[in-house]
């Protein structure tokens, strides 16, 4: 599924799966590299991010970025930026069956990253089915 506005466009895919059950999947920084393609490790002083969690990501050019989690609203939406630079937002959305929807929105100039986050929202189908 996509979405596009004038300034961000948006990759997402339906789970049969709880929204608490992918929501506790996408919060919890120790899950990060096993659904994120471009996170290798994560250093945070909290496993469940809230807004204004801290910490740094190995990226898999092998470089430490930090990240600060700049917009949060329990069980429906988190972004961040990722060295100062506003990145990814992650939305969830339920569907009238009691499943969801999760979106990543990412800005309009950074649109060839939704192939990346198309591969994640794979990734977190696998683990969901585990």
């Amino acid at each position: 599924m996509l979405k596009i506005s004038s300034t961000r466009i948006s990759v997402g895919k339906l789970y049969h799966s709880s929204p608490p059950l992918v929501w506790e999947l996408i919060t919890d920084t120790a899950q990060w590299p096993r659904w994120g393609p471009t996170v290798k490790r994560v250093q945070s002083p909290e496993r469940r991010i809230r807004k204004g969690s801290r910490g740094k990501v190995l990226t898999a050019l092998g470089i430490w970025l930090p990240f600060v989690i700049d917009e949060y609203e329990h069980a429906c939406f988190w972004s961040w930026k990722v060295a100062a630079i506003k990145a990814t937002g992650h939305r969830i959305q339920t569907t009238e069956t009691g499943n969801c929807c999760l979106w990543f929105e990412v800005p309009i100039i950074a649109a060839p990253y939704t192939l990346i986050c198309q591969m994640a929202l794979g990734r977190i189908e696998n683990l969901l089915c585990e």
